[in-house]
């Protein structure tokens, strides 16, 4: 199973019943097998977070290893799956985002789907560019060398 590895960043406009039109950008990335297959679930910022179900899998798998006897492990998993759900593709290409997850992202009509490596952030278009407009390229300097070093093992 080749490994999933999405790149580029698009535009998209939730309809009045909060469905949208999966970019032909992000189609052309997805493995054929199951490529009309999600899981939908609230990000760690205020997006959320689409998996593909191959992506999804094997951090299920993980999940579900976990210490259950481990209240921070409990703690995790609620918060991690606390609104996790399966999503399909329709038949016109469409994905519908379900109301307590687009309030808990605030997503209202233009949206902005990112690539991040094995999944696809679904953020707030205006909430988006905020957090580019507040982020120095200083700053983005400093969090590359940090977290870089740290790949590296020099951290």
């Amino acid at each position: 199973m080749k490994m999933i590895g999405f790149l580029g960043e698009y535009e998209a406009t939730l309809d009045a019943k909060g469905r949208f039109l999966l970019p032909a950008g992000i189609k052309k990335q997805l493995p054929q097998e199951g490529a009309a297959q999600f899981v939908l679930n609230r990000g760690f910022e205020k997006c959320l977070t689409l998996y593909p179900l191959q992506s999804w899998e094997p951090i299920f798998s993980e999940i579900s290893k976990l210490n259950d006897f481990d209240p921070k492990v409990r703690e995790f998993r609620r918060y991690f799956l606390n609104g996790a759900i399966h999503v399909d593709v329709d038949a016109a290409g469409r994905l519908l985002l379900p109301k307590n997850l687009s309030e808990h992202a605030g997503l209202e009509k233009d949206i902005v789907l990112v690539s991040a490596i094995n999944k696809i952030e679904i953020w707030d278009k205006s909430k988006y560019t905020q957090f580019f407009e507040t982020f120095t390229p200083q700053a983005f300097s400093d969090l590359a060398n940090e977290v870089m070093n740290k790949a590296a093992g020099n951290g």
